[in-house]
């Protein structure tokens, strides 16, 4: 490639899989500026059209379970409240990372700033952790309630969860900013907004960030598949099937559904996380780009979680109905017993 950034930047921080046409400047006036690479406006058109829709639905859907929560208070359970802060993660990505990450993704330029550009990199940072490590202690919460469930209601109190939501926030905020603000270099030209790690970095940051919350993820929830499967089979060898609470069934469910949530938060960010580790061992010869295209992935999980809650959790339909009619506004329903589950 002929065309180089002023800044002395590797060609092939400038690869991109939709590019026709020849790269122009960022900023042309600025000598240490980055490549643009202009795209058929057609293709721009649609993917900003996705893009906003994907937005949409991410802000929407976890507004609407954020809201379902707060307001019933038939929903006010340890479970709901941690969905809420998982929830309330994915909105922010939608509210504050997406939109100039979408920019930033089309046009292949940053023109917020280098200020902003941390602010938006350390969102992102963040709000990943606090997801993962939402689900964590979404796990723990499923594991008593299903392993030890003689002790669920005495270790998994209203006040317990909040200062798990507390620990959240603050080693997810803690670790996002001071990260990028403190750690992380920045791309060495105007108009780039990507994260350069060193290896030593991005081994620790996707191994504590992601993999080994993954690990317990995963180990945790073996751990109830197993026990689940060991009562089902003492049950049904007594012959007691139909002496199965109702309680003891949306357990199963809710231990279900919270499972398929957290797979599809590790398949939607394992390449991603995958990428920053391996990147930094080859000469970062993964194209940015193709990193923020499977960052776009990642963030796809955030709308994709309330899909699932409103195809497994009957309550979040009902309440999604009551929302969008307005039937909220006519009585006093927050305290009627809607839901079953």
């Amino acid at each position: 490639m002929t065309n180089r950034a002023r800044g002395s930047i590797p060609d092939v921080l400038f690869w991109f899989p939709f590019t026709q046409m020849e790269p122009e400047f960022c900023f042309e006036s600025r000598n240490n500026s980055c490549l643009k690479i202009v795209h058929p406006l057609p293709l721009r058109v649609v993917l900003y059209i996705f893009f906003v829709l994907v937005i949409i639905l991410t802000v929407c859907g976890n507004l609407l379970v954020t809201l379902s929560v707060s307001y019933f208070k038939q929903l006010h359970t340890p479970t709901n409240y941690l969905i809420v802060s998982l929830a309330v993660s994915d909105l922010l990505v939608g509210m504050i990372v997406m939109f100039p990450r979408m920019i930033h993704f089309l046009e292949s330029c940053w023109y917020f700033g280098d200020f902003l550009c941390k602010v938006s990199l350390s969102s992102n940072v963040s709000l990943v952790t606090a997801s993962i490590i939402n689900l964590c202690f979404i796990s723990i919460d499923r594991y008593y309630a299903v392993c030890q469930p003689l002790l669920y209601r005495s270790r998994i109190t209203d006040n317990a969860v909040f200062v798990m939501i507390a620990v959240i926030w603050g080693v997810s905020i803690f670790t996002g900013f001071g990260i990028v603000f403190f750690k992380l270099n920045l791309l060495a030209c105007e108009g780039g907004c990507f994260l350069f790690q060193t290896k030593l970095s991005s081994t620790l940051l996707s191994f504590l960030s992601f993999y080994l919350p993954g690990v317990i993820l995963l180990s945790v929830y073996l751990k109830i598949l197993l026990v689940a499967q060991k009562q089902f089979r003492s049950i049904q060898e007594a012959g007691h099937l139909g002496s199965l609470k109702p309680s003891n069934t949306s357990q199963t469910k809710a231990t279900k559904t919270l499972a398929i949530v957290m797979g599809a938060f590790l398949c939607f960010w394992t390449p991603i996380f995958a990428c920053i580790i391996i990147s930094p061992f080859t000469g970062y010869s993964i194209p940015p780009e193709l990193i923020e295209t499977v960052l776009w992935l990642g963030f796809l999980n955030s709308a994709i979680n309330p899909i699932i809650y409103a195809f497994f959790y009957s309550w979040f339909r009902k309440a999604f109905h009551l929302l969008i009619t307005g039937n909220i506004f006519t009585s006093d329903t927050s305290e009627k017993t809607l839901f079953s589950e």
